[in-house]
């Protein structure tokens, strides 16, 4: 019976790690992809220049691997020091997912302030060498968004030493356009129209946010399950 239930809870175990493991190698491809063509694709941080979408999509992808490799392994071996590694690290990444999500709703004026600083500091890189990734990111954003600067148009002027913007903020681009009245370019602050806009779709980042936790929970769920039915199928054994 004991080992009837191990059977049962292993392929349980091993598919989900197996789609656990599938779900990083995409998100690694996907990184490995922005990487290679649009090279530091939506890093606006001055003070965290590798914080990049492209970055941030690896590191995630790769630690998704290696923790859905650890569960596969450690529920085709029956292993319980695997089993038992793989529930620890989903364990401290649900604790770190967690305490991050405290921290940012306790201090959101805090980051709010911060946030605004850094990015009117990585204004000075834009179009600079070595920073293309900032600069695509930058006119994607004033594009589509149809906002210019982070607070207004004139957190450009200290930029350019002029009363001129990117052609990104003109409501009808052109070359040269951002040397035209400030009449010609978008006046909504970038980075409220931003907020403004994941507030609004605040239910989906939810929605995502949940079915992650629920995901984690489950797959903590199957190895402490199978370490515990290893462990008593261990007892019967001896």
């Amino acid at each position: 019976m004991a080992r009837g239930c191990l059977r049962a809870v292993k392929g349980l175990m091993f598919a989900f790690n197996l789609l656990f493991w599938l779900g990083g190698c995409g998100i690694l491809g996907v990184g490995i992809w922005l990487a290679a063509t649009q090279g530091d694709f939506a890093t606006l941080s001055s003070s965290f220049p590798s914080l990049s979408a492209a970055n941030l999509l690896m590191v995630t992808g790769a630690l998704v691997m290696a923790i859905g490799f650890v569960g596969c392994v450690g529920a085709i071996q029956e292993h319980k020091c695997l089993l038992l590694s793989f529930f620890l690290l989903l364990l401290l990444v649900f604790l770190l997912e967690a305490t991050a999500t405290i921290l940012f709703f306790t201090y959101t004026e805090q980051i709010d302030r911060y946030a605004q600083q850094d990015l009117k500091q990585g204004l000075h890189l834009y179009g600079s060498a070595g920073n293309v990734g900032l600069t695509n990111a930058w006119s994607i954003i004033q594009t589509d968004f149809r906002c210019c600067g982070v607070s207004n148009y004139t957190d450009w002027f200290a930029v350019y030493n002029a009363s001129r913007v990117p052609d990104s903020c003109c409501l009808e681009f052109s070359d040269g356009c951002g040397l035209h009245a400030p009449g010609t370019w978008w006046k909504a602050p970038c980075y409220e129209t931003v907020k403004v806009w994941l507030q609004e779709n605040l239910l989906a980042v939810g929605v995502f946010g949940l079915c992650t936790a629920l995901v984690q929970i489950l797959g903590l769920t199957f190895a402490m399950t199978m370490y515990c039915q290893v462990l008593q199928a261990d007892r019967h054994c001896v």
